[in-house]
């Protein structure tokens, strides 16, 4: 895709997410991999539903600042997913309410933050790894990521949000809407009788789709 066209992919993305409420006010970040191995990145506190294609921040080869408004303070974070999966061409940051919910609760699964419920998280996400707390911007969150060494594709911010890389910004923005999406799932039916996928089920779906596990 060429760089006009992933400009005004990036913005039109950011704002459906902003639109159907994934993320409100001047939360969230989204970032995507150009042809050239630069970066386009969300400017620091700006809405997803006004982003300007114009003002994204423009990062070389290199990873410096070339053009644009200043890019989010979570860059970090978006450098780590770059840094260590070679298949990340975008990734995306919300602050959407049911899987920062989630996160709060005292025994959600470290390890494996969604209960599985449905096929399409484990298909889209694999497993995702539940992160504790850091101040946002935080460099260690970034360090946090590294120390993942590529292995999963989504991470959890406890008491914040998600973060998902993709392929392109298109996979990226449709895996964490099935992050949330399965968080609200998670939410609705907590302290009710539920049927989960059974470890053979959740095998089956592994080895048809070949997902990272």
């Amino acid at each position: 895709m060429n760089e006009i066209k992933l400009r005004e992919s990036i913005c039109m993305l950011a704002a459906s997410l902003f639109r159907r409420g994934l993320t409100h006010g001047s939360t969230g970040n989204i970032s995507a991999r150009t042809d050239d191995g630069g970066l386009l990145v969300s400017p620091t506190g700006c809405s997803f539903g006004r982003l300007d294609p114009a003002r994204l921040a423009r990062f070389d080869a290199k990873g410096r600042h070339i053009d644009g408004d200043l890019p989010t303070k979570e860059m970090p974070l978006h450098q780590a997913f770059y840094e260590t999966r070679n298949s990340a061409g975008a990734v995306v940051h919300l602050h959407s309410c049911h899987s920062v919910a989630l996160s709060l609760m005292h025994d959600t699964d470290e390890d494996d933050f969604l209960p599985h419920l449905t096929p399409y998280a484990i298909i889209q996400l694999g497993r995702v790894k539940l992160l504790p707390f850091f101040l946002p911007g935080d460099p260690e969150l970034g360090k946090a990521v590294r120390g993942l060494a590529g292995k999963r594709s989504a991470v959890m911010l406890a008491n914040h949000g998600p973060v998902v890389a993709g392929k392109d910004v298109e996979a990226a923005c449709n895996a964490i809407e099935e992050l949330e999406a399965t968080a609200k799932l998670v939410m609705l039916t907590k302290h009710l009788p539920v049927s989960t996928l059974t470890d053979r089920q959740v095998q089956a779906i592994i080895t048809k789709f070949d997902v990272e596990w």
